[in-house]
């Protein structure tokens, strides 16, 4: 029976991503360019390669661009080239800060380590014709007050507010 139950769900679940993947997604497109990336301020991987932490990271905030990107007309390019950028907290061995092994590191979150990031943008027309546009240096220095609204499971929860609410003022 239980069998059963898993087939069904498992069902309705592809049913389900088939759905929205015949779904036409209408949204700018985004371009995102990181500038000179071994220059940034804290990009450190906590037990991983920095090359693939630092990929994993751009990509994950390259594909929130995006997500916000769906609330702009689709005709429109949204270009985004960073210059630098800070995350949240400071990595330390984890024995230093009496939190494991020697041999691992840990991202240690504290209000004094704020989220940064700097960039530009250019908000483009069907046209090319550039809307807005302007050097953006982003901090927030209250990232820890609302953390019980934000997605404890994400790693970049932080960054992702920040973005969230430049985006939301820049463009809504």
């Amino acid at each position: 029976m239980l069998k059963g139950s898993v087939r069904i769900l498992f069902s309705v679940s592809s049913l389900f991503v088939v759905g929205l993947l015949s779904q036409t997604v209408t949204a700018a497109e985004v371009t995102v360019t990181w500038e000179s990336p071994e220059d940034y301020r804290d990009v450190r991987p906590v037990n991983q390669s920095r090359s693939s932490f630092r990929e994993q990271t751009f990509k994950h905030l390259e594909a929130y661009f995006e997500e916000l990107a769906a609330s702009l007309p689709e005709t429109h390019s949204l270009n985004i080239t960073v210059t630098n950028l800070d995350l949240a907290g400071e990595v330390w061995p984890a024995s230093f800060v009496g939190m494991g092994p020697a041999g691992n590191d840990v991202r240690l979150i504290q209000d004094i380590h704020i989220p940064r990031m700097e960039f530009s943008y250019s908000l483009l027309d069907a046209d090319g014709q550039t809307i807005s546009g302007q050097e953006v240096k982003l901090k927030d220095m209250g990232f820890l007050m609302g953390s019980s609204t934000r997605r404890q499971s994400d790693t970049l929860a932080y960054e992702k507010q920040m973005i969230k609410e430049w985006f939301d003022e820049a463009f809504n």
